[in-house]
């Protein structure tokens, strides 16, 4: 009872935590859509009032690209007001220049465009590239690498930094205008650009000042104060912070600005939005048709169970998320073959894993998870049984027989199975071998899975007597 009570309670709390995300995200996308249609209006009156030459009034005007949430670090390179005169000018300005080229490269690491070059000013976008939920956290990260950077280059007296780095940065809506130029592919419009800029202007030299809304995105990771308001034109005065480091829980002994293992975790929690949402989009697209069960609902319930299992079970959050993985994937091979789809699923999640840097030992780890669902099912670890107790969950549900039937029209279109009575005598048979494996799905489907077995007994002895 004990167990059942706490599997409730976690489920009431998940439930509440979800409500308020999808509240916060309504009001967040509702926003957006305000500025957006601002944009747009005032895209339009700018265009009736262009002094374009004749010859570019005629050409089309370039699509312009919105991205709902991105996140643009400003960078200002400091310390030209002591070079005049300075006896290792040349040699310092050498050393400017593998500032600049650290910082280029750090941003290819972390997946940042570079926008724009100005002087010594730079400009870059993350989450541009491609779109993920991550960018505010990864913009940071190259922050400290590139403050770290510009530690590293030599220069000064006593040991002392000569180049500092200024660093604002500022999550939200951008639009961008394709230039068609490699080296600078967008052009970007709107508050986002100007308001960046003032964080990092107003920003103290070797410090990285961060807006609210950015703040609010990334404070579960970073340790951060308040760095005061800031006057923002139509809306007044804006909360600014300073980002000192990574949490301490969530950072190695001694390197504040390098996460350990629970700050992985976390971070990979995020990403597993992102992944979610490409897997499903992927199966959309390419599910075959008349896949009546193994489908994207399917795999939503599956993914939705092993979280419920596993809180109950007293799994922690990386376990969590290795379950999550495993759901999501268990059942995406049925895009290249019905058979053998299990073997399928483990390279479609290898192959797309391994773009979001996952490391081979978590990906392994997480194939074992979707093998482990392969009929009949014989878990061995916790992970295994609750992975396999998920899949099967439907056994011990009220919507047994709707769910039932759905397997048996998908089976029937491929001619795996015989009459719809065959088919139930086959069900009962598996369902009475069948076992729970975790304490959580026995305690809470196996009385609701015996009377599937009534039922499926009451219909069959029907069924009998009519063909008598």
């Amino acid at each position: 009872m004990d167990n059942i009570e706490l599997y409730i309670s976690r489920i009431s709390k998940l439930a509440n935590r979800n409500k308020e995300l999808n509240r916060e995200m309504n009001e967040i996308v509702g926003r957006y859509n305000f500025i957006q249609k601002q944009n747009d209006k005032y895209l339009d009156l700018l265009s009736n009032f262009s002094f374009e030459a004749d010859d570019e009034k005629k050409s089309p005007r370039k699509k312009i690209h919105r991205f709902k949430r991105a996140s643009l670090l400003y960078a200002s390179i400091e310390g030209f007001e002591k070079l005049n005169g300075h006896p290792k000018a040349e040699r310092l300005m050498d050393k400017l220049d593998e500032l600049q080229f650290t910082m280029d490269q750090i941003a290819k690491k972390y997946n940042i465009l570079k926008i724009k070059t100005v002087g010594d000013i730079y400009i870059y976008g993350g989450g541009m590239l491609e779109e993920n939920r991550t960018n505010p956290i990864d913009v940071i990260l190259a922050a400290f690498e590139m403050q770290q950077a510009a530690i590293e280059v030599n220069g000064g007296e006593n040991n002392s930094a000569f180049w500092e780095l200024s660093i604002g940065i500022h999550t939200g809506p951008v639009l961008a205008e394709p230039t068609g130029r490699k080296s600078a592919p967008f052009r970007l419009a709107g508050d986002a650009v100007n308001f960046t800029s003032r964080l990092g202007k107003a920003c103290k030299a070797g410090h990285i000042n961060i807006s609210a809304m950015t703040y609010e995105l990334v404070k579960e990771f970073f340790t951060c104060d308040s760095s005061g308001e800031m006057p923002v034109k139509y809306k007044g005065m804006m909360e600014s912070y300073f980002v000192e480091g990574i949490l301490p829980e969530l950072a190695k002994p001694e390197q504040v600005n390098v996460g350990n293992k629970e700050f992985n975790t976390k971070y990979s929690l995020i990403q597993f939005l992102d992944i979610q949402e490409e897997v499903l989009d992927m199966m959309e697209q390419n599910l075959p048709e008349k896949l009546f069960y193994h489908n994207i609902k399917h795999t939503i319930d599956v993914v939705t169970e092993v979280e419920l299992i596993g809180w109950a079970e007293g799994l922690g959050e990386e376990e969590i998320l290795i379950l999550k993985l495993a759901g999501l994937f268990h059942d995406s091979g049925h895009v290249i073959s019905y058979d053998d789809h299990e073997y399928h699923g483990t390279v479609i999640a290898k192959n797309m894993l391994s773009k979001y840097h996952f490391t081979e030992e978590r990906m392994d780890e997480i194939c074992n998870l979707i093998m482990a669902t392969k009929f009949p099912p014989s878990p061995k670890t916790l992970l295994e049984k609750v992975m396999c107790d998920s899949d099967l969950d439907y056994l011990g549900r009220t919507d047994f027989i709707p769910v039932s039937n759905m397997l048996y029209e998908e089976l029937k279109v491929r001619d795996l199975v015989g009459s719809f009575n065959e088919w139930n005598e086959k069900q009962l048979t598996f369902i009475k071998k069948h076992q729970y494996f975790t304490d959580t799905a026995q305690n809470l489907r196996e009385v609701n899975k015996n009377k599937q077995i009534e039922r499926l007994e009451r219909l069959l002895s029907v069924e009998s007597r009519a063909e008598s």
